[in-house]
């Protein structure tokens, strides 16, 4: 006689009073066949479903809204055979449902947990993980984890950070290469390399003590090759396989393509993302709800604020929208951005919800990163000059297809990300570049996101090696650094000008509400200057870039209609008060940020 065993019920505990369906996975040996009941009344097994394995059972389980919370026994019978599993059903905090989330009032932090900080060197490396630390190896491990993240809260809240969202902190059990999180080997854990779920736990909860959200970064495309479920999978298509190994094609035109072939679309969104992190194939109807529920136990567990989506349109775009509509219905104030990486920005207005789409598709996000904007900031600073569409021209023009998005507000904005080359390479190091690409960051329309380091203006060790010599540890973020950048002890003069520039403009946005919500006017460059007006009804604010090799004197002339409520101004780097009677001088490469006064 076959023994029973159960190994992993997933997700791991679950709430009364959740909208979202109770779907079980249980995995063991040869759990086929099983009957399974309950003993309380106020749980109902309305469908046992089994997978292609005999390994795997999944349950439908119905909860009373009135049930106490408690552990509840599972009895799975098979003849003589019998194992039984406690279950935990909790209460929900009150307000769950309604929870806020972060938005354009915001300044997202964009960080590495293993690159950040070390706060507990006797995790660096871990019994029941393969990759050891190694911090020689840009590619390697480094030590960072959650504990460094928690002893420098105080640090984001000196620059003005109001929102972490941390690259995926859970299990990554990859032999080489592990340090960035995006291929998961464990979704319901953290890695122990850089704590455990209790520790991530209290991190959310010191974030929410000292003001701060986080945001969790979802991974619902592909999983690691490392995972538990790849020698044992529930079914032959819970991840596409083919005969040989096919690597997304990444063209995400094919999706939007009205004249594509087929082939190129399938190569798309079922190519694997590498060697190593098989598609998950979310079509899979049980594929779909073990991905819903899992991020929506990670919002209810360790009470986040939000999620960012990664490779969002590498999905089949029909489930992975229900899955975005389906975790809104749980958080209706719930705020998702999404990653749909291309430089068209009629390609990526496709991907953000309720968007008039020719064919009818709706993705329900509220937001998608802005990558068209944020390739024209940079390469419209990089420009030595500003011809027809270069230089400040091409943030204009980014900016004026803002027609094609229904929220403009609800777009992130970025200099840089983990994915894309640091910003101080791209400006070739300039301090005054660097500075006028955070006054964009900062007063443009849309939730700014800042990459960590970006404050300083950090560097790649060598941006011709690839993005682990981009992903640097922040220093003073190990015990005998020789900078500490957390307390600005040896920082070089360049990195604390750009460093003081940030605090003093991203702690003063967080009080307008003309950069948070108001309309944008923005004006034709004129030799490769640029200016624009952000304002409410009630108050408004004005900035020029001074991007030309020539002092720039502004007369206000061009401006009058729109100022005309107004008789003076404070520059809001300077202090200075700034009337509107007088010419004002804006030196070569330098910008002016100024709110207005009647």
């Amino acid at each position: 006689m076959k023994d029973m065993k159960i190994t992993r019920v997933e997700p791991l505990t679950w709430w009364v009073g959740m909208k979202t369906p109770l779907q079980l996975m249980i995995h063991g040996k040869d759990l086929a066949g099983c009957k399974v009941k309950t003993v309380d009344n106020g749980i109902r097994i309305k469908k046992v479903r089994p997978a292609e394995n005999p390994n795997y059972l999944f349950l439908d389980v119905e909860i009373d809204k009135d049930l106490e919370p408690g552990l509840y026994r599972f009895e799975l019978t098979d003849g003589d055979r019998q194992v039984e599993f406690d279950y935990e059903l909790q209460k929900r905090r009150r307000g769950s449902m309604n929870r806020e989330s972060f938005s354009s009032a915001d300044l997202v932090y964009l960080l590495f947990p293993d690159r950040f900080a070390n706060g507990d060197p006797s995790n660096d490396s871990t019994p029941d993980t393969r990759e050891k630390a190694d911090r020689e190896d840009p590619f390697g491990r480094h030590g960072g984890d959650l504990q460094g993240i928690i002893n420098h809260l105080d640090y984001f809240q000196k620059l003005g950070v109001t929102t972490l969202w941390l690259t995926p902190p859970q299990k990554t059990d990859e032999s080489k290469q592990s340090y960035h999180g995006y291929g998961c080997s464990d979704y319901y854990h953290i890695d122990p390399r850089l704590g455990d779920n209790a520790l991530f736990k209290k991190l959310v909860k010191a974030a929410h003590d000292a003001g701060l959200k986080v945001i969790m970064d979802a991974i619902p495309n592909h999983c690691g090759k490392s995972h538990w479920w790849m020698n044992d999978l529930p079914f032959e298509n819970w991840v596409h396989q083919k005969d040989a190994f096919v690597r997304s094609n990444y063209r995400l035109a094919t999706i939007t393509d009205p004249n594509k072939a087929a082939e190129d679309l399938q190569d798309t969104v079922e190519g694997w993302f590498d060697r190593t992190m098989p598609d998950i194939a979310m079509e899979n109807r049980f594929a779909l709800q073990y991905f819903l529920q899992l991020y929506v136990w990670w919002i209810e567990w360790a009470n986040l604020d939000g999620l960012r989506v990664d490779t969002f349109p590498y999905n089949d775009k029909y489930f992975i929208a229900e899955w975005t509509r389906l975790i809104l219905e749980e958080y209706p104030k719930l705020n998702i951005v999404a990653e749909c990486w291309h430089s068209s920005a009629s390609v990526v207005s496709y991907w953000l919800g309720n968007n008039k789409n020719k064919d009818g598709y709706n993705s329900y996000l509220p937001s998608v990163m802005d990558f068209p904007l944020q390739e024209a900031i940079v390469n419209g600073l990089a420009a030595p000059r500003a011809e027809w569409n270069t230089g400040m021209n091409g943030i204009y023009e980014a900016l004026a297809l803002d027609f094609l998005y229904l929220n403009p507000l609800n777009l992130m904005i970025f200099l840089d990300n983990h994915d894309t080359e640091r910003v101080a390479d791209k400006l070739h190091g300039s301090v005054k570049r660097m500075k006028r690409a955070l006054t964009l960051l900062a007063t443009m329309r849309g939730i700014p996101e800042l990459y960590y380091g970006t404050e300083y203006g950090f560097h790649s060790l060598d941006p011709d090696k690839g993005d682990a010599y981009a992903r640097i540890d922040f220093p003073g973020g190990w015990e005998g650094d020789r900078a500490n950048l957390f307390s600005g002890r040896n920082a070089t003069k360049k990195q604390k000008e750009i460093f003081n520039y940030a605090v003093k403009l991203f702690n003063w946005r967080k009080d307008c509400k003309a950069v948070h919500k108001g309309k944008t006017v923005q004006f034709l460059p004129k030799g490769n200057t640029y200016s624009f007006i952000r304002y409410t009804s009630e108050e408004a604010v004005f900035v020029f870039i001074n991007a030309s090799p020539a002092e720039s004197t502004l007369t206000w002339d061009k401006y009058a209609s729109y100022l005309k409520k107004y008789r003076k101004g404070i520059n809001v780097i300077s202090g200075e008060n700034i009337s509107l009677d007088t010419p004002y001088a804006v030196l070569a490469g330098e910008s002016l940020i100024m709110e207005l006064s009647r």
